[in-house]
């Protein structure tokens, strides 16, 4: 396992987002924090609206946070939200409950310095595995990779794993629209669509470190195989994007003005927060992105001050 600077080998030091979304993860998410490299540039949380101290734990550890707050459900809506809230050169995505190692971050990371454009994690090559697999989520996973490298004709070991990293300005020629956990079929799938160079590194899955999953083996499995055949039969019928060009939804990100974590004022994502005009004068504000999604990138009217938020719009392809 790497858990040194990747770029020491590297002439060019390209900046990196990790993209962490989360759900009620307070009592896991501070080994992921701990945990992310300390060269990593910048952390992006999105919160799927918690009622718990998720953002306050993230933020102990990491002041510098960018917080997305995310209103629609779903692991796929997370991401993308976070994906265009990341500034840096390259994304990587971290799972909050501890499965996805942060150590190995510049494993990844590495592999796109050295010449790949998508890399995943892969829990079957030589120096992977998992802690967590139960028989039904092996068996299906094996399913599906099967299924996959026949239509796709490629030769890929796994496929239902979160742990992926890109290059930033590829996210367009992904054009992404999954909101549940099917994105990481979509993600994968799109890369190969778009002609993007897909490499795999060896990941070991850890077990979660609190609480119980989201996901829901047979429901959340027909929504992958519906993306994985979506994606296969419309490959012969949709040109991949272009570099910089938008091929999915959008996403709205409006910076907004909220009670910070040192407050006395601050309230979870998730907490009804209707009664919030009542604290506009907080002993201390911060700026959270509340993501939505949007028909169009056009701007969104500033309100006026006195509201105490700014709002533009974003798409996934901001610069």
């Amino acid at each position: 396992m790497e858990r040194t600077d990747p770029f020491a080998r590297h002439a060019v030091r390209p900046s990196v987002s990790v993209v962490v979304p989360a759900l009620n993860e307070e009592e896991s998410v501070g080994w992921v924090m701990e945990n992310v490299p300390g060269w990593v540039d910048e952390v992006v949380l999105v919160d799927g609206l918690s009622v718990d101290g998720t953002e306050l734990v993230v933020a102990d550890v990491r002041p510098d946070v960018v917080v997305v707050h995310q209103r629609a459900r779903g692991k796929g809506a997370a991401l993308r939200a976070g994906f265009a809230a990341a500034s840096g050169d390259v994304v990587v995505m971290l799972d909050a409950d501890g499965s996805t190692d942060p150590r190995e971050v510049g494993v990844f990371v590495d592999a796109l310095v050295g010449g790949a454009q998508f890399v995943k994690g892969s829990r079957y090559l030589p120096g992977g595995g998992s802690s967590d697999f139960t028989w039904l989520r092996d068996v299906g996973n094996r399913g599906f990779v099967w299924l996959a490298n026949r239509l796709f004709g490629v030769a890929f070991t796994d496929l239902c794993y979160g742990f992926c990293a890109f290059w930033r300005r590829d996210v367009g020629r992904l054009g992404l629209v999954a909101d549940g956990f099917e994105i990481e079929m979509e993600l994968v799938c799109s890369a190969v669509r778009a002609g993007l160079s897909v490499v795999e590194v060896p990941s070991w899955e850890l077990c979660r470190r609190s609480g119980v999953s989201n996901l829901h083996a047979w429901r959340d499995g027909w929504r992958v195989l519906g993306t994985l055949l979506h994606q296969r039969f419309r490959l012969g019928r949709r040109r991949p994007g272009r570099v910089g060009e938008s091929t999915g939804t959008e996403i709205r990100l409006v910076p907004t003005l909220v009670p910070a974590h040192g407050s006395g004022q601050w309230l979870p994502a998730g907490s009804d927060t209707r009664g919030w005009e009542e604290h506009r004068e907080a002993e201390a504000l911060m700026t959270v992105l509340v993501a939505t999604a949007a028909e169009s990138t056009a701007p969104v009217p500033v309100r006026p001050a006195r509201a105490a938020v700014a709002e533009l719009a974003v798409s996934e392809l901001a610069a």
